[in-house]
């Protein structure tokens, strides 16, 4: 009697428990700060570079961006690569 109970409980906890893994949560696919990556759609558009004088030098800032994969639902993941380099003050 005390077997077939337990076995009778441990099927009843295995059902909920799987039941419990069966349900789906809706992916929500966003990014904190859209100026660094951003999810779905077409590819952002590239600006040009952008030269800074600093005084003794210039940099020259250079922003890209890239493919950094997919979602699991299939959406393109686009994330922004910067560039910084000594440059000739104009």
């Amino acid at each position: 009697m005390t077997i077939v109970r337990i076995t009778v409980l441990g099927v009843a906890a295995a059902t909920l428990l799987l039941a419990g893994c069966a349900t789906t949560l809706k992916p929500n696919y966003t990014s904190t700060n859209p100026d660094l990556m951003r999810i779905g759609g077409n590819r952002p558009t590239d600006q040009a570079p952008e030269v800074t004088n600093l005084g003794t030098y210039c940099l020259q800032l250079t922003e890209r961006w890239k493919s950094g994969g997919k979602t699991p639902d299939g959406q393109e993941i686009w994330t922004k690569d910067t560039y910084r380099t000594a440059a000739e003050c104009k």
